[in-house]
């Protein structure tokens, strides 16, 4: 897709006559009409010039605010929207910017409506800076609140569970697309909550804090962008995900000591299997330099005060700065990693009964993300080990786990929002409880304000290393935005090691949770950015060919994060060959990544299924049968799949030895190809644009 771009933003100011004036902000791709009238300012048209539509709101809103007395205070409540407002002042301060000063004199309340827009970008950016001249509680903040004929939320789970397992699908951070104009909206903050309510798109947050006396609070941005088709609205949103993450997408291939050695890990057993890996696989077999050698769970000592000093080495295994375990990587050209669960659950679970004696903010299992005291010693501890060489962090445990998630609705002497009118007065922190609905605000408040704190410590980090790699697990969630701060997100609702008794069940265990999550549930996620917790290789025996399409169908996802699952001692030379050989092909194909997506049907219901993605230049296509039966399957080399441009001629390759018949041919863009898959078979097409 090429969007017609024009270098250069406009904003073109028209005077209608003493009760309406009318402000034009655009560039080649995108424009949006504000007008004052009567005083009151709203959006009347908004243009996607590059699918060449014209787009009228439905409704005169440009925001919505919810202020109360307090969270805790049932019956405060006030909703506030642009049409309560009076224009006071315009702004133009630059070329791509544009304000309006607003005032409520009832409430005492100021806001000023700012829109962005870059020469050369797709989107458009808003925000709001609320300023009050006294003391009000900010609850909900919509930066947008605007009526389209066509608006949908792809995206419709709401999952704020404590307890269930595989059932925590919060739906924060989702974007909204229409569905004939070919634009999408959304929050620029991964706790935000859009949705769609009588053919509106509120786009905004719950926030449940006070702004003092003239303290100004500037907003999260909103923003909206075009793309060419409706269709493919998903590829043009994930194409400004791609533009707006912190650091470019990058293969970052590593090993991880869990598998090898579980929690029982010291610096001895680790530098043993960096020297192996690295002997097989990059210096025999020459697979690039890893990016990491993990150390995971074990490395820490829970036993001990962590009231001035979170995550504390335990020095029985490890050197206190880890000196020989940096040293090792080094000599294998890589960079050392660590796992470390901010919310101290699975190893560091001993440290939180200690730090609740100190007066740390805990809450059962695990610590608040909201408590100043221990999110501040957090802080210090990730930073401090940035700023000390380590490059990679898997954190585990955020807010839960795949089973359990706790919650702080206690936290009111340190700003976490309560609401005492849910009489939750001898509920735990996992309360079953509290998967009732009715709790969601509730629960909310807490994941946007460990979410917030989370953010800072991020970017903090990426000031100290802008080529960190940083990874959120267990008790995360899918949102997009996320990638505006880390690389990578746990997948949220499977097990680490794939379940099965066999290759084919493994593949479909984990690609059935593909498919429920990007197919069934429509998460609006880059899968290059997914963490799966695989490829796995913990013995050695089966075949060459059964490790090659089972490795090959794993990598073929297409996520630009490869972390090894090994038992090290326990690999043949045939393994570590097919692991050289996947590993060189990821390599190989990694550009094709950046847009990755699955097609085909339901791995669960033995349905024929892969994974494609493609540039410029070509692509590739996997594909998988879980059936008992014989299946062909065809493939339409289309935009759909990913292809790009109309026109065009593909040459067939394959990395596995079982495509000879499709080997050499050459295919042109729009054509269908018949590919014929043995029950449990795996296949891999590469094209190369001739």
């Amino acid at each position: 897709m090429k969007l017609s771009i024009c270098l250069l933003v406009v904003i073109s100011i028209f005077f209608l006559g003493c009760n309406k004036s009318k402000f034009v902000i655009e560039n080649g791709s995108i424009a949006r009409t504000i007008e004052i009238i009567d005083g009151k300012l709203q959006t009347t048209v908004i243009k996607n010039k590059v699918a060449g539509k014209v787009i009228h709101p439905q409704n005169n809103l440009e925001f919505q605010l919810q202020i109360s007395q307090g969270t805790d205070l049932e019956g405060t409540d006030v909703f506030l929207n642009s049409q309560n407002f009076s224009v006071k002042k315009v702004l133009v301060d630059k070329p791509q910017k544009l304000s309006f000063l607003l005032s409520n004199k009832s409430h005492k309340l100021e806001v000023e409506v700012v829109y962005e827009l870059n020469a050369n970008d797709n989107f458009m950016n808003k925000y709001l800076n609320i300023r009050s001249e006294k003391p009000v509680t900010l609850e909900r903040i919509d930066v947008e609140s605007i009526a389209l004929e066509d608006i949908e939320q792809p995206y419709q789970m709401k999952q704020i569970t404590a307890w269930g397992p595989a059932e925590w699908r919060p739906g924060l951070g989702q974007p909204l697309y229409t569905k004939h104009s070919a634009t999408f909206w959304g929050t620029e903050f991964p706790a935000s909550y859009n949705f769609v309510k009588d053919q509106t798109a509120y786009c905004g947050y719950l926030w449940g804090k006070e702004i003092k006396n003239s303290e100004v609070y500037t907003s999260y941005k909103s923003v909206f962008g075009v793309g060419d088709d409706p269709e493919f609205i998903q590829d043009t949103f994930f194409k400004y995900i791609d533009q707006k993450r912190i650091r470019p997408l990058r293969l970052q291939v590593q090993y991880n000591s869990w598998f090898d050695f579980w929690n029982r890990v010291d610096k001895d057993k680790f530098a043993v299997s960096v020297e192996k890996v690295n002997k097989e696989l990059n210096t025999e077999r020459g697979v690039p330099p890893f990016s990491a050698f993990v150390i995971d769970d074990g490395w820490q000592n829970a036993n001990m005060d962590w009231s001035q000093k979170v995550w504390q080495v335990n020095e029985e295994r490890f050197d206190p700065n880890f000196e020989t375990s940096f040293n090792n990587v080094k000599k294998a050209k890589s960079k050392l990693g660590l796992w470390l669960s901010p919310g101290c659950n699975f190893g560091a679970r001993p440290a939180v009964p200690l730090m609740r004696k100190k007066g740390l903010e805990a809450l059962d299992q695990y610590m608040s993300l909201a408590g100043p005291r221990y999110m501040q010693l957090l802080e210090d501890r990730m930073l401090g080990l940035t700023t000390q060489g380590v490059t990679y962090f898997k954190l585990d445990g955020l807010f839960g786990h795949l089973n359990r998630r706790e919650f702080d609705f206690n936290g009111a002497a340190y700003g976490v929002p309560t609401m005492k009118q849910l009489d939750t007065k001898g509920f735990k922190p996992a309360d079953g409880r509290l998967n009732d609905p009715i709790y969601d605000e509730l629960k909310t408040y807490y994941l946007v304000a460990g979410s917030e704190r989370l953010m800072k410590i991020f970017e903090k980090m990426h000031k100290v290393n802008p080529d960190i790699y940083i990874v959120i697990s267990n008790g995360a969630y899918l949102s997009p935005w996320w990638l505006m701060y880390i690389d990578a997100v746990w997948m949220i609702n499977a097990g680490d090691a794939a379940n099965g008794s066999n290759r084919t069940q493994e593949l479909v265990y984990r690609d059935g949770v593909y498919y429920d999550t990007w197919v069934n549930e429509k998460t609006q996620f880059p899968i290059n950015s997914v963490f799966n917790h695989e490829p796995k290789k913990t013995q050695t025996g089966e075949t060459r060919q059964q490790f090659s399409e089972y490795l090959w169908m794993n990598l073929s996802r297409g996520t630009g994060f490869v972390e090894l699952y090994i038992k090290t001692e326990k690999l043949s030379e045939a393994d570590w060959d097919v692991m050289a050989e996947g590993l060189k092909w990821t390599h190989k194909v990694f550009p094709y990544f950046k847009f990755s997506r699955m097609h085909g049907g339901n791995p669960k219901n033995n349905e024929v299924y892969g994974y494609a993605g493609w540039n410029e230049t070509g692509g590739y296509a996997s594909f998988h049968n879980p059936s008992g039966l014989e299946q062909i399957y065809t493939l339409e080399l289309n935009r759909a799949l990913g292809v790009v441009g109309d026109i065009g001629t593909y040459k067939v390759s394959s990395p596995l030895q079982n495509a000879s018949d499709l080997q050499g041919k050459s295919f042109s863009a729009g054509s269908q190809i018949k590919i014929m898959l043995h029950p449990g078979e795996v296949k891999i097409l590469e094209f190369k644009k001739q």
